[in-house]
């Protein structure tokens, strides 16, 4: 099913034409309101007349966190205060958050997106979903909430945490379809268990995953361990929220929806442009939006954009699954290396559960890598030569895949701190 084919199976041309449109709209709309953009476009020497075509994008300064914390909390708005009827914010570690606002168009907007991609990933009016992201200044839990809700789903707003009580509501309610983290749909899955509740049985039938990137291994992990299809969706506080794009019941890539968002991919260390089919950073400019406009956004994504047809039907072009983030992307002696690549091999490997978290540090001059791991509860016998030869497979495996040595230490079932939100997977204590 397609929500609004009109939009979503859009010609290509007529598809382009609207964009440009709507990217001569927003930049005018910058360059009149908000001061760091026109000063941005003055310092780069382009003017809202300059652009002519799609291509002219380019042309255009970028933006990035930075920007939205040092113009904190109203100074890239493009809308007076009163028109904002609602206000969301990062979940920063350090110094003030990122402050995002939404005019009442712009929530409509936002409801309308997030209906495009739970239905292409199979949700109906017929589902029960539970939304286990919390509710507040974080955009997932409330994005996705309003975007079901207009497809007719009959909402749980269970939010973060409590997690007995989480199986037990569905049980009760009969949610068919899952909203959250990958990570703690995983730990989900171990609390259900040891209540002696089989995931497998509870009929949750779709899961809607996103907040944290997360690989295939892990998507097959989740659906034999709920049996259920798991999808991707993306989205960021910055352009939007969750509904910027999702995958359709074919997998093939995440659509975007190209009549809201311009997407880019460019060289991360140049910023140069980079064709449909070369991987690099993914760079939004959004179209619509009327509270928070923001051009040529840095999302520090690692991906591929295609314009390829789907099967499905809709002609948006498609983005691969995040493979990595250009800012947590480990440099470790001279080697470029993603989470994401480690976790692929552990999720591979037989008796390893999915909760795993690396270290990395210096002895002397050298960098150092840990990876831990839990065993699951089958492996964890005690054999310490079956531990042994299980450590050597598993440093093999990394090595084969990354040319660097680390060092593995296998660990007991649950004692791993567990998440309820974003997963933090890795830990670098290596002097700044």
């Amino acid at each position: 099913m397609i929500w609004d084919p009109g939009h979503e199976c859009m010609d290509r041309e007529e598809l382009r034409s609207l964009q440009l449109e709507r990217l001569k709209e927003t930049v005018a709309r910058v360059y009149n309101r908000v001061p760091f953009y026109r000063a941005a476009m003055d310092k780069a020497g382009v003017r809202p007349e300059d652009i002519r075509t799609l291509a002219d994008v380019s042309r255009l300064p970028f933006t990035d966190k930075t920007a939205l914390r040092d113009n904190y909390p109203y100074g890239l708005f493009a809308a007076p205060v009163k028109e904002i009827v609602r206000l969301h914010a990062s979940s920063g570690t350090t110094g003030k958050p990122t402050v995002v606002g939404y005019t009442r168009r712009d929530l409509e907007n936002w409801s309308e997106l997030v209906a495009r991609i739970v239905t292409a990933a199979g949700v109906t009016s017929e589902d029960v979903v539970q939304i286990t992201f919390g509710y507040g200044l974080f955009t997932g839990a409330f994005g996705l909430h309003y975007g079901l809700e207009k497809v007719g789903a009959t909402i749980v707003p269970a939010s973060v945490g409590n997690t007995s009580r989480q199986i037990m509501l569905m049980q009760d309610f009969g949610t068919t379809a899952l909203v959250g983290t990958p990570s703690y749909a995983l730990h989900l899955a171990d609390a259900a268990r040891a209540m002696g509740v089989d995931p497998a049985t509870l009929g949750i039938r779709t899961g809607l995953f996103g907040a944290e990137a997360w690989t295939e291994s892990m998507r097959a992990e989740l659906e034999r361990t709920w049996n259920m299809k798991a999808t991707d969706n993306y989205g960021l506080s910055e352009v939007m929220g969750p509904g910027v794009a999702g995958e359709c019941a074919l997998g093939t890539g995440l659509h975007i929806n190209e009549d809201h968002f311009l997407a880019e991919i460019i060289d991360p260390e140049t910023g140069e442009p980079l064709d449909y089919g070369r991987e690099g950073e993914l760079v939004i400019t959004t179209l619509t939006k009327e509270a928070l406009p923001i051009l040529r956004y840095r999302t520090r994504d690692i991906t591929v954009l295609t314009e390829e047809p789907c099967p499905c039907g809709r002609t948006n072009a498609r983005m691969r699954k995040v493979r990595g983030r250009t800012d947590d992307m480990l440099i470790i002696s001279g080697v470029n290396v993603f989470p994401s690549q480690i976790e692929t091999v552990l999720m591979n490997i037989n008796g390893l559960s999915p909760h795993y978290q690396i270290l990395v540090d210096k002895k002397g001059y050298l960098d150092y890598l840990e990876v831990q791991v839990e065993l699951t509860d089958e492996m964890f016998t005690g054999h310490f030569r079956d531990l042994e030869t299980l450590e050597e497979k598993i440093r093999q495996k990394i090595f084969s895949v990354l040319s660097i040595n680390c060092r593995v230490r296998l660990l007991e079932p649950r004692s791993l701190a567990r998440s309820e939100g974003k997963i933090k997977r890795v830990i670098d204590n290596r002097p700044k």
